[in-house]
């Protein structure tokens, strides 16, 4: 791997269908399409997804790609083509030096004493949306924790509820996200592009609306510090910056949790064992966790980890070459749109015993330090995900809760069919059979 170039034989064309290439494939099932193209052509290979494509796959070309030494792969050259239209200014899309900036001051509102706040904040909210759950045969488990994150978010991120406009703004979401992958990319009428930019619309009037009492606050809620935040230079966010940031936050915090919830909650439906250890260590604690007692859930830590291993909630990761490059042997030109596949490498046979089982021990077993690129749920290199120490806070509080209050089940032949893109979610709403304890 070099960014020297030492020749021009490029990756081999997988080609699929005229126009489409492989583009459905990759949106129905990016997991079995990633494996039968790489027996076909190796660990690299160019070829159609909406975007002409150079695809890089396992642990060397997530490190390659994702750490990114030689500062040759561009985020927002990877990203502007799917959520520029709705997502401008995100974080995960910023280049240096103006990544650098902006994350150094974010980062403020993730060190761990904000993390113990947000902690306290949020149980009470997750305790009062929980008390109204109701055993059912038919539980349908994502529509239910993605109103959950939604309110959590909302408290914890504005230091409020958002109250009658819940509805309102989860669609404003909703739409913004689906977007993303909208074949029409222009925002014409009814298409999903034009729905994705009215809901930003309906995002910036709501945050506009509160930006002053903000400005003029310290409360302890994201929305506040990130208006107060500064780097070690002095550097603030403008109000734009803000308003770009929560959107893109807000999202990440109730779409991203949610997704990985609704799988762990499968998971644990599908191995009543392992529920059953999580629920006794919950047990074994109060009903209050202190920021302490996240690590008095090992069992937890490791079902987490494993649901991010076979579930991640994105599925790829794309950038673009600013500078020739060579990749194991393979020429990429400037200008290439390049895409790691984390879910592809959570399943290659090389790192991962009977990868396609439910084995959290295998984290016990240091299965996954391998290589430091072969378990890369939340990314990696500079722009690994700044709130991945906020979600597993997050998911620890929801579980907590629900393992001390709740079980829950599927029948032994129910099939898992999610759909795969933009973000991972289960097609039917993963109907459970919801039993509450107490």
């Amino acid at each position: 791997m070099s960014s020297v170039v030492s020749s021009k034989m490029r990756a081999p064309h997988a080609r699929g269908l005229p126009l489409i290439g492989y583009l459905p494939q990759f949106m129905s099932d990016p997991l079995a399409i990633c494996r039968t193209l790489e027996r076909r052509h190796g660990l690299a290979f160019r070829t159609h997804i909406m975007i002409d494509v150079t695809v890089l796959l396992g642990p060397e070309a997530n490190q390659f790609v994702l750490q990114n030494r030689d500062g040759i792969f561009s985020s927002h050259g990877g990203w502007a083509y799917f959520i520029d239209g709705v997502f401008p200014g995100a974080i995960m899309s910023m280049d240096d030096p103006e990544h650098r900036l902006q994350r150094r001051i974010m980062q403020q509102a993730f060190k761990q004493p904000a993390l113990l706040r947000y902690l306290e904040h949020m149980q009470p909210a997750i305790a009062e949306r929980l008390s109204h759950w109701q055993s059912h045969p038919r539980f349908m488990a994502y529509e239910h924790i993605k109103q959950l994150t939604l309110d959590i978010a909302t408290s914890v991120f504005m230091g409020e509820a958002v109250g009658a406009e819940a509805q309102r703004i989860n669609q404003a979401f909703v739409d913004t996200v689906e977007a993303s992958l909208a074949l029409i990319r222009l925002p014409i009428p009814p298409f999903s592009m034009w729905r994705g930019v009215k809901g930003r619309e309906t995002l910036v009037a709501y945050f506009q609306r509160l930006m002053a009492s903000k400005r003029a606050s310290d409360s302890p809620d994201f929305f506040s510090q990130f208006c107060h935040a500064r780097d070690e230079d002095g550097h603030q966010f403008s109000d734009q910056e803000v308003i770009d940031h929560m959107i893109f936050l807000m999202m990440a915090a109730h779409d991203t949790t949610t997704s990985t919830l609704t799988s762990l909650l499968y998971a644990l439906a599908m191995n009543p064992q392992w529920q059953a250890r999580v629920r006794e260590e919950s047990q074994a604690l109060g009903e209050t966790l202190s920021f302490e007692d996240l690590a008095r859930l090992p069992a937890l830590d490791l079902c987490i980890k494993e649901a991010l291993r076979l579930y991640p909630p994105l599925t790829s990761m794309p950038r673009q070459a600013t500078a020739d490059c060579e990749f194991q042997g393979h020429f990429i030109a400037k200008g290439t749109s390049v895409g790691v596949f984390p879910l592809h490498t959570h399943f290659m046979d090389d790192y991962w015993s009977s990868p396609f089982r439910f084995d959290p021990e295998r984290f016990a077993r240091g299965e996954h330090k391998q290589h430091m690129f072969q378990y890369v749920p939340f990314g990696g290199g500079a722009h690994m995900c700044l709130g991945q120490h906020f979600a597993n806070v997050q998911i620890k509080a929801i579980m907590h809760q629900l393992l001390r209050g709740f079980r829950w089940s599927l029948p032994a032949d129910y099939e898992l069919k999610n759909q795969m893109v933009p973000i991972v979610k289960p097609k039917d709403g993963l109907p459970l059979q919801w039993q509450r304890m107490r």
